[in-house]
This record gives structure tokens, sequence and C-alpha cells, in this order.
């Protein structure tokens, strides 16, 4: 290999930059950084050096490779080659910079080490690119404009604004994403489908649905053709604001546009007529959607469950699950949870189980939510030993305990007049000094007072809820103030 010519060589390293994971090699352009380094080390001298086209190839690698150090270093290699760098190496090293979170540094190469006649609108596009991607979008708007005031080479393309454009709607800012578009048509670039689909869609999740429709007009104006993905944004946006009309239309407009309703557009119009108590209609688009020669997703069955679920139509939802079944879907941690809570809600705990079980044997790991589902099903039914069974097995899954965890077991102990096990769960989980996430929302005079509206002298015993409460919520001091500002609720119970 060594013998080999320069652009073969480099021709190697560039397809390996290129390359997609696989069995053979799950990370190619790691390997074409290896085999150079090996090279290298060899010892023996070269038939053909690497040329500034290699060097730049494999500084490509590294930024694929996430190694982002080894750019730079390549770099320094060749500085030290006396090698003429041109803008695409320095594209390189700008990336591998901004992949250090060294965007300033690569800035500041930009403007005061790279040659004058090498810097083009892709140069700074890298750079760009790092101050959206991390949040700093007015830096970028700073640069842009700076790029304009350069003009030539320097200019901004329709991709510069672009980049900026998205970097302001994703942190929020939507005027000055706005107000920077229209700059833009100010200055003459023609906005692309992208340009055009990417503020529709910020607009319609920022409920703006009347400005959506008026860069829609402007869009169709300009001769730019709205596509699924478009529509999919306005009538998301209709749907979560309720206004079916307005999703009845624009699905009239797509069709005569020719523009064929996506799995995204049918999970959106299902959602919203759930919402608004129009359930039959999306078992109706459910199915319609084979007709159209859409796959339902496992977001189209999770949809559909929940408004079974909602109905308590438990039949009808093991039939979907059939179907998802025979159509290859694999149900998600949200279609599990659907399934386990609304059988467990009518205390079909056998079939709950069931689910729990296919769950874990399909490699879908529980969350809190499901055990908590599941563990406060059972302390309603009396079943303490099976709800500390799945208790434990949180521990040993590791799965984060929050504060609801806790209060439903002490209180399934209570409820069952057992308030001895009640005090021996609340020390021992102290003696293990295990951990738990406190509840947010949690009001300690909302939870004190429930068990003191309802007193049962055999069940609750103050110093039990007293210590119950040091545990979860507070170190003793704050607990004491607590106490001393509850009295009389303390006093009721």
């Amino acid at each position: 290999m060594l013998r080999q010519p320069a652009r073969a060589l480099s021709g190697l390293f560039a397809a390996l930059a290129r390359a997609p994971p696989s069995p053979a090699c799950t990370d190619s352009p790691a390997l074409a950084i290896e085999l150079f380094n090996r090279m290298a080390r060899a010892g023996r001298r070269q038939a053909t050096a690497p040329t500034i086209y290699t060097y730049s190839i494999l500084m490509e690698c590294c930024h694929r490779a996430c190694r982002p150090d080894l750019g730079l270093a390549f770099f320094g290699r060749l500085l030290k080659t006396g090698i003429k760098t041109d803008v695409i190496t320095y594209s390189s090293l700008f990336k591998c910079l901004c992949d250090m979170k060294r965007t300033e540094e690569a800035l500041n190469v930009l403007f005061h080490k790279m040659p004058d006649d090498l810097p083009n609108v892709i140069s700074y596009s890298v750079i760009l690119k790092s101050f959206c991607d991390n949040g700093r979008s007015q830096l970028a708007l700073d640069l842009l404009q700076m790029m304009a005031k350069k003009g030539a080479d320097h200019s901004p393309d329709v991709m510069s604004y672009n980049m900026v454009i998205d970097g302001f709607f994703k942190e929020g800012e939507v005027s000055k994403a706005c107000d920077l578009f229209q700059e833009m048509i100010r200055q003459g670039i023609v906005p692309t489908e992208v340009t055009y689909s990417s503020i529709i869609n910020a607009l319609c999740k920022a409920r703006a649905m009347d400005k959506a429709e008026v860069v829609l007009r402007s869009m169709v104006h300009n001769g730019a053709q709205p596509d699924a993905v478009t529509y999919n944004s306005l009538i998301q946006g209709y749907s979560t604001l309720g206004q079916l009309k307005e999703v009845a239309r624009l699905l009239k407009v797509m069709r005569s546009q020719g523009v064929m309703p996506s799995v995204v557009t049918y999970n959106s119009l299902m959602t919203c007529l759930c919402k608004n108590g129009r359930f039959k209609e999306a078992v109706e688009f459910f199915y319609s959607m084979a007709v159209n020669g859409q796959k339902p997703d496992v977001i189209s069955y999770s949809v559909l469950l929940h408004g079974y679920a909602k109905e308590g139509s438990l039949i009808d939802m093991i039939d979907l699950c059939e179907r998802m079944a025979r159509d290859g879907v694999v149900p998600d941690l949200h279609c599990f949870n659907i399934l386990i809570s609304a059988y467990a809600k009518y205390g079909r705990m056998d079939v709950a189980m069931l689910f729990f079980e296919d769950m874990l044997k399909k490699g879908v790991k529980p969350n809190e939510f499901i055990y908590l589902t599941v563990i406060s099903a059972f302390c309603k039914m009396g079943r303490m030993d099976d709800a500390m069974e799945k208790f434990n097995e949180m521990i040993d899954r590791g799965v984060p305990l929050d504060t609801k965890i806790y209060m439903c077991i002490v209180e399934g102990y209570f409820k069952n007049g057992d308030s001895v096990k009640a005090k021996d769960f609340i020390t021992k989980m102290k003696n293990k000094d295990i951990r738990h996430r406190p509840w947010k929302g949690a009001r300690i005079t909302d939870w004190i007072d429930s068990w003191g509206s309802n007193p049962s002298p055999k069940m609750v015993n103050s110093s039990i809820v007293i210590s119950f409460l040091a545990f979860v919520f507070f170190p003793i001091n704050s607990l004491i103030s607590v106490y001393n500002s509850n009295t009389e609720i303390f006093r009721r119970m």
C-alpha cells in the first residue's frame, strides 16, 4: 500500500471517511486514521508522500470519528511539511475546533491566521453552525452580518441564513428569526423549501398560525411547492388548538395539490379527533391509512390504544394489539404504559402483568411511572406482598425512586390496617440508605390533610407519619418547623 500513487491513497481514505457503519467495520473513519498512523510508524521511505488532500481527508475522518484532538495534530503535522494549506483544510480544522467547544478559537483563526484569499461561505458556515448548535445564535447573527458587509466570496448564502434562522427558532427567539427571514429576502436571497418549512414549523409550534399562513402564501407565490412536511406542521398546529375545520381545509388543499397525507399527518389528525371527543372518526381514519398506502406506526397505535383505554374498551385494545403484532409494529414504552394502566385501573392485574412480562421480553425497560401504576394497583387491592416485590424489583433494576412510590406503599399498609409493617418499611428504607427523588409537585399539608380528614385510630399513628415525612420530604430540623406550623393538622391525626 505504501507504493500506491497519491490519488489512490487519498481515494482510499476518502471512501473510508464516507463509509457507513457495517458488520465488517463499525467505524471506517477511525480505520483510516489507524492505517495512516501505521504507515507513518513503519519507518520506511514512503513512495508516495501525503498531499494536502490526504491531510484534509484525514482531518475530516477525525471529525467523523469524534477525535477532534487528532485532527489538530494532523493540522500541525501538515504545517511542518511546508505544504500550502487550502480552504478545505481550514474548514476541517474549524470542524475539529468546534467539536472541542473552541468556536471562538476557530473564529480567531479565520480572522487572523487564515490567508485573506481563502475564507469562503463554507468556512464561515462551519462556525455559524457551531454557534447555533450551542444556543448562541446571536453571535452567529453578528458573524452573518459581518459576512454580508465583506461581500464577494464572504457573502452568506441561503444555507447560512437557514442555519441562523433555525437556531433562533430553537432558542424561542421567534421575532428575531422572522426579522432575519425578511432581511434575507431584502438581500435578494431566494428562500428554499427548507427555509419556508422551517419557519412554518416554528411558527406553528409557537401557535402563531396566522403568521404561518402568511409564510405559506408567500411560499406558493414565490414558486416553492409545499410538501407533506410543510402541511404536517400546519395540521399539527391547528390540531393542537383543536381547530378541526382548518385541519379539514388543509387536507383538501393537500389532496388538490397532489400531496398525499403521510403517517405523521394521520397521527396528528387522530390525536386532534381524540382530544375533541370524536374517537370513532379517529378509528375510521386509522383504518383508512392502509387504503391510502400508509402503514400505521407505533404512534398511530398508541393514539388508538389511549382512546380505547379512556372508553374502557379492553377487548378492543387486545384486538388492536393482535393487529399490531401482525403488522410487525413493536410496542414502545408509551404503548405498554397505556395497556398496563388500563387493565390495572379495572382491576385486571392478571392481564396487566402479562403485558408487563411481555414488555420485559421485548427488551423495553419499565420506568418509574409503570412501576407506580402496578404498585398502586396492588396496594389498592390489598396485595402488599406483590407491591413490595415490584418495589424491590425497581431497586434491583436501578429505576429511579420518587416520593410518590413511598407514599403509595405507606398508604397501602395504612389502608390495610397494618401500621406495624408501614413503620418497618420506613425503617428499612432509612437503614438501607435508599435514595429517592423528591416529588416536585408534592405539598406536605395536602398529604397530611388527606389522612387527618378520614382518621382511623387503628390505621394511622402520627409518630409513624412523622417518621415517614422526615424520610421522604425533609431533614429533621425542617420537619420540626413544619410540625410547629401545622399543629392543628397533626392534632386531628
